[in-house]
């Protein structure tokens, strides 16, 4: 089955459309990467939609408009990966949206609002809709994120000692081989809201770390931004920008005024990397498999490097077939995949679920859905293998 995942992260600079071929081998399920387009917002939507983003107030007349305008961009951004990596061939989108607020209070999640209504897609690409994946794990008790653990220990499973995958985006999160999984707190957030800022909005993000490579960490301000409650909270734990945000960032920064703008970013950089690497040796993980935007920053991976020390090797998933920019595109295609054949999407032990569930709702295709008819010999795959890297998890 031939499948687009659309997703757009808590970065919400773009939208990554990633096509897969997903076929049930047995307690297998090999992914063959048919490729990756990127579709940026437009300036008007994405300055739109970061006016309406916490801590701002927003009207529901914008959340309606907002919904609507992020729907038609991830219908174009599918439509176009049916034709340019499918050959106009698809069978089905797997569309993430664009999360917009994640609701916890005293450690529990209570609810979640991604927009980007499904039924543009629908319409524009004739296809069903998987959409909504996060809300089901919430209504059986978790934590709704990090939501792709199951599609991690999938693709971990078989290599040696104790794998970790870590995803870099606004935010960060780690999967354990044990199924433990949380977001270990902020990646690129805290560095885009500082640049932005510092700039007056005319950069959105360290580009190469550039911003940081020129700058000296300042172990005052660091010792502050650690202090963070959330750091030490225990797992299951997610979080995200109705924390992470702006008004943060300047509030901690109060005493560090005349700090130089590469100095802040140099900290908060380091910042990720402290807490990311603290997490994973919480979990006893001995290797880190790394994907997202954060990869793609040389001063954040080598801070990284440097805080898990020699004996912990840090990976990028393009090494094991999944590139970096698409992995959590291609995860959300696996998801859907497996909500379309009746199969659970989550990991109990991973968001503290009462119990594993199949997630999302589908919007019907111009033909209506029509359910595969799986084996029970199909069902559940316990392994994720990529065509190509059928070696990768040894």
């Amino acid at each position: 089955m031939r499948v687009i995942g659309l997703m757009s992260g808590t970065s919400y600079d773009a939208i990554n459309a990633a096509a897969a071929d997903l076929t049930l081998d047995g307690d297998r399920l090999v992914l063959t990467p048919l490729g990756l387009i990127t579709r940026g917002y437009d300036e008007g939507l994405r300055a739109a939609l970061g006016a309406a983003l916490p801590p701002a107030a927003t009207t529901l007349a914008e959340v309606c408009r907002l919904d609507t305008d992020i729907g038609r961009a991830f219908a174009a951004a599918a439509v176009e990966a049916d034709r340019e990596l499918c050959d106009g061939r698809a069978e089905l989108v797997a569309s993430h949206g664009q999360t917009v607020f994640h609701w916890v209070e005293g450690g529990q999640v209570h609810g979640t609002l991604q927009i980007g209504q499904p039924a543009w897609i629908a319409e524009a690409t004739g296809l069903p809709v998987v959409a909504d994946f996060r809300p089901r794990d919430i209504a059986a008790g978790g934590q709704g994120a990090p939501l792709v653990s199951l599609v991690d220990r999938m693709w971990l499973r078989g290599r040696p000692g104790s794998p970790a995958a870590l995803n870099l985006g606004g935010i960060a999160n780690i999967t354990a081989a044990d199924g433990t999984a949380f977001d270990t707190g902020p990646a690129n957030a805290l560095v885009d809201a500082a640049v932005h800022e510092a700039t007056g909005g005319r950069l959105s993000y360290d580009l190469d770390g550039e911003l940081a490579a020129q700058g000296t960490v300042d172990e005052g301000l660091l010792a502050r931004l650690l202090d963070e409650p959330y750091y030490a909270l225990p797992a299951p734990k997610t979080t995200g920008k109705e924390l992470f945000h702006l008004p943060y960032l300047r509030t901690a920064l109060k005493g560090y005024e005349a700090l130089p703008t590469e100095d802040v970013v140099a900290t908060l950089t380091r910042l990720t990397a402290r807490t990311v690497a603290d997490a994973v040796r919480s979990v006893g993980a001995s290797e880190v498999i790394a994907s997202g935007g954060g990869t793609a920053n040389p001063v954040l991976m080598r801070f990284l490097r440097a805080e898990l020390g020699e004996g912990l090797p840090l990976r990028t998933s393009g090494e094991l077939g999944l590139p970096s920019a698409a992995k959590e595109a291609y995860a959300f295609a696996v998801l859907g995949f497996l909500t379309l054949h009746g199969l659970p999407g989550t990991v109990p032990a991973s968001t503290g679920a009462r119990h594993a569930s199949v997630l999302g709702s589908i919007t019907p295709g111009r033909g209506g859905t029509r359910w595969p008819r799986v084996t029970e010999e199909a069902r559940g795959p316990v392994r994720l293998v990529v065509n190509g890297h059928e070696d990768a998890g040894r």
